[in-house]
């Protein structure tokens, strides 16, 4: 099998070290790519949101199967013009894609599907959503209806800062999602899907905010670990039961199937798990930590996915022990980013045990130098018997990485490698309350955040 993965992102580098792992895959090739993914197999230069580009380059090297990586190439309809070529993709169409790229049209597809999820109100009126903020009371959760590349979300006590996102996002031409608050540990799924059978992936918790201690502004994603052994048994299976089958089931119903990959965004609420949001792809840095896990060949798995025969009786196979994915981030993340610094000591953290590099923004300087090319610039992913084992390698092959201005932060997993997360209304073992690896701030933590 021949593959291409289309983005240039650490989620795709995490696909293409999977799918390199397959034995029936003889050939990956990505486009655009970048630094790190350029050492592995080969890069081609690509409009991503071009689907007409994306045909002739699949076609041009042959490819069996494309794996589109980002959610604005699905929203651009990469993955209807691949099928209407006849070949082979995993990811949705436009339309199914639709249940990221409109806030909107997730709610009412999820109403419809009767799918657990906080109360909301859509609407592109300031008046109604100050009737929301009524109606909700605080905290406040004021969404930006489209794709936002994750920073399109504002949940804050302060309702005048709530208003004005609401106000720029409507100034815009937009319109916004007015929630409630959902409080309690966040919790990311993957379920691979051939539009009528569902798989599970392993569920992950990733970690926001840029700073220790879930402080300072929301990013894209500073960190994740799996498995999450402070969920109760049968958790997935209820996800599988409540949440994703049924939005499978209403999209093919609709006459809009979803193919590929649905992110089911969670919290674990005093009420039972809640839906946060769908992403119609592979999230990051989740994915990392995830597919570090996985024994079943990722390849086979995609592209039964993508001809419509995965089977639901299918098991897949899972390493033991436990992975976790840190961040490094630029100077200036997640503001403006500092680019074009040298980055060194990679082929150092990668000589760790079980531990390896995700590139995200990098690219090749003039000397042929590794140097960083956006915020999130890479991530260190290692395994260990458990957690606690998984950290201290991560945590090693980061401090081998040199990127001047860079941070990153070092809780990531802690708290759950400490026994200190647990399900709202049970406490985790030597504590008497139920702290999570989220604060309790609402103005600090993102349960109604974009994932990235």
């Amino acid at each position: 099998m021949k593959v291409l993965v289309v983005g240039p992102g650490g989620r795709e580098h995490a696909m293409i070290t999977s799918l390199l792992r397959d034995p029936d895959v003889d050939e990956v090739h990505a486009a655009p790519g970048n630094a790190g993914i350029a050492q592995d197999v080969p890069v081609h230069p690509l409009n991503a949101q071009d689907p007409d580009a994306v045909v002739a380059l699949a076609r041009e090297l042959g490819s069996d199967l494309v794996v589109v990586g980002p959610e604005a190439p699905l929203v651009a309809g990469v993955a209807d013009a691949l099928v209407a070529a006849g070949i082979p993709v995993f990811g949705p169409s436009a339309q199914a894609a639709r249940i990221e790229g409109s806030k909107a049209f997730a709610k009412e597809v999820m109403a419809a599907a009767g799918v657990p999820t906080a109360r909301a109100v859509s609407t592109a009126d300031l008046a109604e959503v100050r009737e929301a903020f009524e109606t909700f009371g605080a905290p406040h959760v004021v969404k930006d209806d489209g794709l936002a590349a994750g920073k399109g979300v504002v949940v804050t006590q302060d309702r005048d800062r709530a208003e004005a996102h609401a106000r720029e996002c409507l100034d815009a031409g937009g319109s916004v999602l007015v929630e409630e608050f959902l409080d309690g540990p966040e919790v990311s799924l993957f379920v691979l899907s051939d539009g009528t059978h569902v798989v599970p992936l392993l569920p992950a918790q990733d970690f926001k905010r840029v700073r220790d201690g879930d402080q300072g502004p929301n990013t894209g994603g500073m960190g994740a670990y799996t498995p999450l052994e402070w969920l109760p048994e049968g958790f997935t299976q209820e996800v599988v039961d409540r949440v994703a089958r049924p939005v499978v089931d209403e999209l093919r119903r609709r006459g809009t199937p979803f193919t590929g990959v649905l992110y089911c965004g969670l919290a674990v609420t005093p009420r039972g798990v809640q839906v946060i949001e769908f992403n119609a792809r592979f999230g990051d840095p989740e994915t990392q930590s995830v597919l570090a896990m996985l024994d079943t060949p990722l390849g086979g798995l995609l592209l039964d996915a993508a001809r419509g025969r995965l089977s639901e009786d299918r098991a897949l196979e899972w390493k033991s022990g436990a992975s976790v994915t840190v961040v490094l981030a630029a100077q200036g993340y997640p503001g403006a980013p500092r680019k074009g610094d040298a980055i060194t000591g990679l082929e150092a953290a990668a000589r760790e045990p079980d531990t390896h590099v995700c590139h995200a923004g990098t690219a090749l300087g003039e000397s042929g130098e590794t140097v960083s090319a956006g915020g999130r610039v890479l991530a260190v992913v290692a395994r260990g018997e458990d957690l606690r084992q998984a950290r201290e390698r991560g945590y090693r092959g980061m401090q081998h990485i040199h990127l001047a201005g860079s941070h990153y932060r070092t809780d990531i997993a802690l708290a759950a490698a400490e026994g200190r997360v647990a399900v709202p209304g049970t406490a985790p073992a030597g504590e008497t309350s139920a702290p999570s690896d989220r604060t309790s701030d609402p103005e600090q933590h993102s349960a109604a955040e974009e994932h990235a």
